[in-house]
């Protein structure tokens, strides 16, 4: 070995070395949290202020420790490629002994080592770091985000413009590394990723749809909408004009009750109209995220979701979008209840999400309609709205004479839609009634 390979190879394991240094960085900028660096700061630590820059804007100098360390990387790579050539000519045994190296050394001295230690001391060596990638950076400049642009230009679809560097996977990936070491609960986990995709999820996602609200019609009198708020059982019900498109505001329970008990007298005479609060719209296409913040803001619990046409599609509170975080809410009154329950009388308690080919088949009819699939949606295709604890219809097989009486029985789950639907065989008695071996439960 003459002393030009001897520099050669001093210089490609500095490079390896400067290249761990820069993962290490790279994984402590990651680890270290904001709080820490506030308490870092508050004890006057010598390169708190650089530290503090860096954590304010981590993807400018991320992004530059990521060009370094593959630059030093790919460099080094250089130059042990050329030292192998010159040992053992320029053959196959050259390339593949070069390749051999560096990925043993890349992967042991940058890729594994450095990296647990930027994890296991993440502010001692982040300040370390700071305190050279601070002036580096500021020496670059704007070199890293004309390198992103390049690359954005070069793939295909929409770019990152901070880069890809520091992405949302990899904190998914520090949740669930976290959940499999027990640092979390799995719940924990699914809220955290729930979190995530706020940003992904839109208003028509988590929306009530039209065909589930219950309208009051501004014309009404408080006695009719107070009746309706309780046999529906919801607290706030939006007031419409000429049709459901023409959503004009929102009457709530504890106003209706509160007029209606100060002026007994005109109970009977005032309009809905009268007490109704104004309508909160938004449309369909929007994030919840920003919608949630909204809300909270403008302390607003509802609000009417239009569609592209200006049309009514649906209704969202708060509480539909924090389900999307902490899964379905419910309350002391909802309860399990089994699919089919035969009735001493002949009837059958179903519940609503029963499928219609069930109904047909448990009561041997043919029901022809296409348009819904569950006897909730029978119920409410029948009746041609919303159906509310109470309401009576009656459906045909085959397109003749009806044949089946389907009654709405009690309401369930924070948005009151009916539980249990009581259907019972037009002229039938108890004689009808299949034999449950006294269970009271489908066979």
């Amino acid at each position: 070995m003459n002393t030009a390979q001897a520099w050669l190879s001093a210089l490609a394991v500095g490079l390896v070395f400067m290249a761990g240094l820069l993962a290490g960085t790279e994984a402590a900028l990651a680890r270290v949290s904001r709080v820490t660096v506030e308490e870092i700061v508050r004890d006057g630590r010598r390169g708190a202020g650089r530290l503090a820059e860096v954590v304010a804007d981590p993807a400018r100098y991320v992004n530059m420790v990521l060009l370094l360390r593959i630059a030093c990387e790919l460099v080094a790579t250089v130059i042990v490629a050329d030292l192998c050539i010159s040992w053992l000519d320029e053959t196959w045994r050259a390339y593949v002994t070069a390749a051999a190296i560096m990925i043993v050394i890349s992967y042991v001295v940058v890729g594994v080592a450095p990296r647990t230690l930027g994890i296991q001391h993440a502010d001692r060596i982040a300040l370390a770091g700071a305190a050279v990638i601070h002036p580096v950076t500021r020496v670059f400049g704007p070199l890293p985000r004309l390198l992103i642009a390049l690359g954005n230009a070069l793939t295909p679809g929409k770019g990152f413009r901070e880069g890809p560097f520091a992405s949302e996977a990899e904190l998914r990936d520090l949740v669930d590394l976290a959940e499999q070491r027990s640092l979390i609960e799995p719940v924990e986990r699914e809220m955290i990723h729930s979190v995530f995709e706020l940003g992904d999820t839109l208003v028509r996602e988590v929306m009530v749809p039209r065909t589930d609200i219950v309208f009051v019609e501004r014309g009404k009198t408080l006695r009719q909408a107070m009746s309706l708020a309780l046999r529906s059982g919801f607290s706030r019900i939006p007031v419409v004009g000429e049709n459901e498109d023409d959503v004009v505001g929102i009457a709530y329970l504890k106003d209706v009750v509160r007029r209606s008990q100060e002026h007994r007298e005109g109970e009977s005479v005032e309009t809905v109209d009268s007490v109704m609060r104004p309508a909160t719209y938004v449309p369909d296409s929007k994030p919840i995220d920003e919608l949630l913040r909204e809300m909270q803001a403008r302390r607003t619990h509802l609000a009417v979701v239009i569609d592209e046409y200006g049309g009514t599609a649906g209704l969202v509170t708060i509480e539909d979008i924090l389900e999307e975080i902490v899964g379905e809410i419910t309350d002391e009154y909802d309860r399990e209840t089994p699919p089919v329950t035969w009735l001493p009388d002949g009837a059958a308690r179903v519940t609503a999400r029963l499928p219609v080919e069930d109904l047909a088949e448990l009561f041997d009819v043919e029901v022809d309609v296409e348009e819904v699939e569950t006897v909730g949606g029978l119920l409410a295709h029948a009746l041609g709205r919303v159906p509310i604890e109470g309401s009576t219809a009656e459906i045909g097989s085959g397109g003749g004479d009806p044949v089946l009486s389907l009654k709405a029985e009690a309401v369930e789950g924070r948005r009151n839609r009916v539980g249990t639907v009581l259907v019972r065989r037009l002229g039938a008695t108890a004689a009808d009634a299949p034999d449950t071996e006294g269970s009271g439960q489908a066979r």
